[in-house]
């Protein structure tokens, strides 16, 4: 018998939904509400300072080294999941040396909770051994030689950028990308659109913690199913069309 060729299976990277509403429909360009204007988003950041001055993502971690690896393992996973196997992994390998003498198999095993998990763990291998081989085990603060890890997108470095090194840059996950479009605050086709929009539009007092409130607000107010309408922070400013009523 002739035997089948299969294709190799594809380094998992940062990915994100395109953002439709949330119940499957799509809504034509015509039909979409336009932007907030300049003076809304200023409110609805002052808001969001006002309520929370200085939000810290929820990725456990104790360096710039530590969010890397936190990072890769959350691709399609929750950062709870994240938290629960780290918490143990990092006591026994917290640096890029620990981690690759700890090994792929021994990874394996305190990451089986997470999905994906041997394909993360070869990456999470790999990115140790690059770090020790070119920056003897030091997370620098690159983007393009962070982009240029295993498993490590877009998105993972500006996570690692921004709350390490402190640069005001926007990582857009799931919610930061339905968020955005619900407001509307930024529109693009994919999340690097509405990277660069965002970036571009929010004033530069709050785009160091922007990333932050707009993370936090799409898991726990802006639900992709359900939203929180009644209880949102800045519902008279938000110009979604299918907001949940009051109960």
């Amino acid at each position: 018998m002739p035997v089948r060729k299969t294709s190799p299976k594809p380094q998992i990277r940062d990915q994100v939904s395109r953002g439709r509403p949330a119940d499957g429909r799509t809504r034509s360009a015509a039909t979409e509400p336009p932007l907030v204007d300049g003076a809304a988003l200023e409110e609805i950041f002052r808001r969001f300072a006002e309520t929370s001055p200085a939000p810290r993502g929820e990725l456990e971690h104790q360096d710039a080294y530590q969010l890397l690896v936190a990072v890769v393992l959350s691709a399609q996973a929750t950062d709870r999941s994240v938290n629960l196997a780290t918490g143990p992994l990092f006591a026994l390998a917290d640096t890029p040396a620990a981690m690759v003498a700890l090994g792929e198999d021994g990874l394996i095993e305190h990451i089986r909770t997470i999905g994906l998990f041997r394909t993360k763990a070869r990456n999470v291998i790999a990115l140790s051994q690059r770090l020790l081989d070119e920056h003897g085990g030091i997370v620098p603060p690159s983007r393009t030689y962070l982009e240029s890890l295993p498993g490590v997108g877009r998105k993972s470095a500006s996570v690692v950028l921004n709350s390490v090194f402190g640069e005001p840059t926007i990582a857009v996950d799931t919610h930061v990308f339905r968020v955005s479009h619900r407001i509307p605050i930024a529109r693009g086709r994919t999340p690097d659109d509405v990277q660069r929009e965002l970036e571009a539009r929010i004033p530069s007092q709050y785009r160091l913690y922007a990333h932050h409130w707009l993370i936090l607000h799409g898991r726990y107010t802006c639900k992709a199913r359900t939203p929180d309408c009644p209880g949102c922070l800045i519902r008279d400013l938000c110009r979604y069309p299918d907001k949940t009523p009051p109960a």
